[in-house]
Order: C-alpha cells, then sequence, then structure tokens
C-alpha cells in the first residue's frame, strides 16, 4: 500500500495525459500496478521501480489509445474564475490559464502529436526513450515532434 500511496498519483497524471480520460486513466494505472506487482520478479533492481513502473503505464495507455484512436472525445467544460483583490492572486490566476489553455490546445492535436509532445515536454523524456515508447524510429520522432510543436504553435496563435 506504502507503494501505491508514493506513485499513483504520478501514474495517474502519466495515463491521464495520454488517454485524455480520467476513468479509463484510473483503469490503466490500477492495471499497471497490478501487472507490476505480479512481474516485481523481473526487475532486477528495486531503486529503479519508479521509472520501470511509468514505462508499464505509458504503454498501457499507448496501447489503450490505439484501441481508440477512431473515436476521441474531448472535455469542453469551462471552469469560471472567481476574482481576486491582490496582483499575486491576478499573477497566479494567469499563468494557471495559459498552462490550462495550453494543455487544452494539446488535447486538440492529432493522437501522435499530443503524445509525442507529452512525452517529451511533461514527461521529459528525450528522443531515443520516446522513439522506443512509440515503435517509430529517431528520425520519424524528430519530424514528428517538429510538426506537432508547429502545429500546437499554429493553433496557439488562434487563440
Amino acid at each position: 500500500m506504502e507503494v501505491y500511496q508514493r506513485y499513483y498519483k504520478a501514474m495517474f497524471n502519466t495515463s491521464l495525459r495520454i488517454v485524455k480520460d480520467s476513468a479509463e486513466a484510473e483503469d490503466l494505472m490500477q492495471e499497471a500496478f497490478l501487472t507490476a506487482f505480479t512481474k516485481l520478479s523481473s526487475l532486477h533492481n528495486n531503486d529503479h521501480f519508479g521509472s520501470w513502473l511509468k514505462r508499464i503505464v505509458i504503454n498501457n495507455s499507448l496501447t489503450a489509445l490505439k484501441k481508440k484512436k477512431d473515436h476521441q472525445e474531448f472535455d469542453m467544460e469551462l471552469i469560471a474564475q472567481k476574482p481576486t483583490n491582490t496582483n499575486e492572486d491576478i499573477d497566479l490566476q494567469l499563468q494557471t490559464i495559459q498552462a490550462q489553455q495550453l494543455v487544452d490546445t494539446m488535447k486538440t492535436l492529432k493522437d501522435s502529436y499530443s503524445t509525442s509532445l507529452s512525452l517529451y515536454f511533461i514527461e521529459g523524456y528525450d528522443y531515443e526513450e520516446i522513439c522506443e515508447i512509440m515503435d517509430i524510429t529517431y528520425s520519424n520522432c524528430r519530424t514528428l515532434i517538429s510538426r506537432a510543436k508547429e502545429s500546437l504553435r499554429k493553433k496557439l496563435i488562434q487563440l
């Protein structure tokens, strides 16, 4: 239970960024924990448990995303913001709105673009790791991320 408590939030967020559905992300995270616990003997260094688990979550999420590729839903609910009195609160709200706007815009990109940008910017993976995760060549990875950045840039300019 201690291991679960330590990692579940990060693993849920990782899955959520890929599948974009909280219920599905929750299920995939749970499945990843079950897989990890049942195959714990295959982990050679317990110090790498977190990264090993994250890899399982990402692989499960990408597999689920491929299965539902033909149908994608977006949450377009707007959250009302209460006005505040201080400049610090206003700055924080602006940063939050801008970050949320960026995440929402990323959700509107093609699945491959959204996934590659999430892995690169949010998860911090390098090109080689993304190649392995997405099962693509290095040159395709660089091209994909470059095109994803350009697509994101164009959509953000339109806002």
